[in-house]
């Protein structure tokens, strides 16, 4: 048996989020199935974390344990030959037995793309949130910084359906940076920590935009974060904005 790592890119619009789902299209069927074309076998591949429909990848870390014998320099070019063109395995490792992409991962880091133009380009909709609307850039860059070090993140959490009973409950997460940056006509928020919740950093960004839009102020943030209840903070940004950009080991 090999233990085999993929380093896996893909673009969100076009699937169902990460996880297998009865009757849609998802990453995991998707490399699954392309897997079982290459090796004869029936096995279901495990990654750093779930992405939700819509939410890209930069750099997502796959696992999966194999009896194949297909020497891993074929095994990228084999799969990106059967994969559609919405997802490119970028490396293939073989690695240790005991590791796992999920439960080895130390650190993530998510990047979020807000459109600050009034015309958003066609080609580009689909990657970024359109949101020409006046803001006050330096106050939210204020705020994301106070969500740095460890914190009860409940405020931001969506309710997981996917969490089983026997995983931890505890939403303590530690954010090692958190910053807003001006790329051109876009505003981007990149964030790395411990882990995330589910729908965490597209809740952090729909609060940071009642930030821009004076609704809130920064010194709001450690108040919602003491709250530790979802209605505290503001609503979850569009999918279409987020990427999981790198896992770190």
């Amino acid at each position: 048996m090999r233990n085999l790592k993929l380093i896996l890119s893909y673009d969100g619009a076009e699937f169902s989020g990460w996880q297998v789902q009865p009757d849609a299209s998802t990453v995991q069927g998707t490399l699954a199935s392309a897997i079982g074309r290459i090796t004869g076998e029936k096995v279901l591949p495990q990654a750093s974390g779930r992405t939700d429909a819509g939410v890209h990848a930069l750099a997502q870390v796959v696992t999966f344990v194999t009896e194949s014998s297909v020497p891993t320099e074929n095994f990228m070019r084999a799969l990106n030959d059967v994969l559609p063109a919405a997802v490119r395995v970028l490396e293939v490792a073989e690695v240790p037995a005991e590791f796992h992409a999920r439960h080895s991962a130390r650190a993530k880091t998510y990047r979020y793309r807000i459109y600050r133009a009034p015309i958003c380009p066609p080609f580009l909709a689909r990657y970024v949130w359109r949101f020409p609307y006046p803001l006050d850039e330096a106050t939210m860059a204020r705020a994301a910084e106070l969500v740095v070090g460890e914190h009860d993140f409940t405020s931001f959490a969506a309710v997981d359906p996917e969490r089983g009973r026997e995983e931890p409950v505890s939403n303590v997460r530690t954010i090692f940076s958190s910053e807003w940056e001006r790329a051109g006509d876009e505003f981007v928020y990149t964030v790395s920590g411990s882990g995330f919740l589910h729908h965490m950093v597209r809740n952090l960004v729909g609060t940071f935009i009642l930030v821009g839009k004076g609704t809130l102020v920064p010194e709001d943030v450690p108040r919602i974060l003491t709250a530790r209840h979802r209605t505290a903070a503001g609503a979850t940004a569009p999918a279409s904005g987020l990427y999981l950009v790198n896992v770190e080991y």
